[in-house]
């Protein structure tokens, strides 16, 4: 077995695909991506003496910001069934060889994993890796698992959710397949909408459009656009791989909003999804404190009315490379944890404050 830099997408995706550790976010596709990161992507894989592929890592070099320093982070990766096969330890060789030319200070990894499974735990330590408890990835995650019937799919849903999917439709809201530049101009408009309202951070447009070209080979993108009496009012992006799919992005205007179009453009996404193979719909970000009052409790509160499960993905882990760097980076990311946590709470005071009924 070697590693060696792969350039294949097609052998690349087939391998992501097939493995129980597959994610969107290690497919060859999202390393295109890379430029629009401000990093550049890094394709390692590992492969047997017949060319076939045994472990691959998906790595986007990037440089930590004050420190302005290069590091490695290999998002949902790295892919390989066994981190215990001698794989693994080819893989690992190959990315430090290449950190030390390019004077990258650590590795971080955030598998596709399960928290808590044994043999990551106990294989990650053992190869010199250090728990790290800031993700970059949220770690919870909401999961619907799309094999049954579309008709015990919907039995599976809150039954106030199951009533908004049919209730759009009676409304006159109508969901069409996103096709050509200018319906990804309309859903980008309508995202724009959503992050201004509810303070979150976009991409240029050309991010969007992007992600649509790339996975649009084999039909493994899909935006929808829900519309009422002719205006688009909602829209969603899907992507696939393998068995998985996963809701990527989600615009809703601030209009007709009581008429439901989210509800029902989720639903056209599954049959998306499920019409392919896919066996499971991945909904992505929860809080990872499932409590009233945290940040995204409404976000999962929408996720969750669907049916489905949380799924916790095992913590970040990095290796480090130059260790007094390392310690810099460690401080200055418990400081800028502790001032987000501030500025959190102080945005959410005066949201209280300005809900408050005045005082006569």
């Amino acid at each position: 077995m070697e590693a060696r830099i792969i350039t294949d997408c097609q052998q690349w995706d087939d391998f992501v695909a097939s493995s129980v550790c597959c994610n969107i976010t290690q497919s060859y596709e999202w390393g295109e991506l890379a430029p629009h990161l401000n990093v550049e992507p890094m394709r390692v894989g590992v492969v047997d003496d017949a060319g076939n592929l045994c472990a691959t890592m998906l790595v986007l070099i990037a440089r930590a910001p004050v420190l302005r320093q290069t590091y490695f982070y290999a998002p949902r990766g790295p892919v390989i069934d066994d981190p215990d096969s001698p794989a693994m330890t080819i893989l690992l060789n190959f990315v430090k060889a290449e950190a030390r030319k390019r004077g990258a200070f650590m590795l971080k990894i955030e598998p596709s994993v399960p928290d808590g499974d044994r043999q990551w735990l106990t294989t990650l330590p053992r190869r010199g890796f250090h728990p790290n408890p800031y993700a970059v990835h949220i770690r919870n995650e909401w999961i619907l698992d799309i094999r049954p019937d579309e008709k015990d799919i919907l039995v599976g849903m809150k039954e106030k959710w199951r009533y908004n999917v049919r209730l759009a439709g009676r409304k006159g809201v109508t969901v069409r397949r996103g096709e050509g530049q200018e319906d990804i101009d309309t859903f980008y408009r309508i995202y724009e909408t959503t992050s201004d309202r509810d303070q979150f951070f976009i991409h240029s447009k050309a991010h969007y459009e992007d992600v649509l070209r790339l996975y649009s080979k084999g039909d493994r993108a899909a935006l929808f656009l829900a519309e009422y009496e002719g205006k688009a009012i909602a829209g969603i992006i899907v992507l696939r791989l393998g068995h998985w799919s996963w809701y990527m992005y989600g615009a809703s205007s601030n209009e007709y909003r009581n008429l439901m179009p989210n509800h029902l453009l989720q639903w056209n996404g599954m049959q998306w999804a499920k019409s392919h193979g896919c066996w499971y719909y991945n909904f992505r970000g929860i809080p990872d404190v499932l409590e009233e009052g945290q940040e995204l409790w409404g976000v999962y509160v929408f996720k969750r009315g669907f049916g489905g499960y949380a799924m916790r993905f095992l913590e970040t882990h990095d290796l480090v490379y130059r260790p007094l760097l390392y310690a810099v980076y460690r401080r200055l990311l418990e400081v800028k944890r502790r001032w987000d946590e501030w500025r959190r709470k102080k945005i959410e005071e005066q949201r209280n404050e300005k809900s408050e009924p005045a005082r006569v």
